[in-house]
């Protein structure tokens, strides 16, 4: 596991910057904050093939990390540990939480293969198994503070980290623990679905 050494001052400060790109959206909503990740102009496509953006969640509690399908050791617990941090929820709050998973291995997650991955991970339509060409994942990648590299043999070093977003698409929790559920997570969370 790759220890995080982004300077996440810096992608605040980028995120920032693009505050004052105009948003697409069919009507006028207010600003977002500046350290919201939903500034990010980031072209996603989902495991049914629809093309969304990474604003699309906006006004949602999310629970969002990135991944890639053919990796057999740390992202199967990433999905376990999502699974198992909304299991500790009362059940109003788990309805209201929204768990994004963004692929940084665009050359072999196809649709089809998020798809299979979302069956076989036991992901219900709360969840977005999302891919993006490579420069998009880059970007996503900085903005949640998560880091990876492609290996020689093709798999990833990659950080492991559940970052926790607001309706407003700020990072206000975040959480490296893996098999398990984190308490703070799931206050967190809770502290989040409630506040309007």
């Amino acid at each position: 596991m790759m220890k995080p050494s982004l300077n996440r001052r810096r992608a605040l400060w980028a995120l920032g910057s693009l505050a004052s790109a105009p948003l697409m959206a069919a009507t006028p909503s207010p600003a977002l904050p500046g350290d919201s990740v939903y500034q990010l102009q980031a072209a996603l496509v989902d495991q049914d093939g629809r093309p969304i953006e990474l604003s699309r969640w906006r006004g949602n509690v999310v629970l969002a990390s990135m991944f890639y399908s053919s990796c057999e050791a740390v992202c199967p617990m990433l999905f376990e540990t999502i699974h198992l941090t909304l299991k500790a929820l009362p059940a109003a709050e788990r309805e209201a939480t929204r768990v994004l998973m963004v692929s940084f291995d665009p050359a072999r997650d196809s649709v089809p293969v998020l798809k299979q991955t979302a069956q076989a991970r036991g992901c219900d339509a709360r969840w977005a198994l999302a891919r993006c060409d490579e420069g998009t994942a880059r970007n996503v990648a900085a903005v949640f503070g998560i880091q990876y590299r492609r290996l020689d043999s093709g798999e990833f070093n990659h950080s492991s980290t559940i970052e926790l977003l607001d309706r407003q698409g700020r990072i206000v929790a975040r959480s490296g623990k893996l098999g398990t559920v984190d308490p703070a997570l799931v206050k967190a969370i809770r502290q989040a679905v409630a506040s309007a």
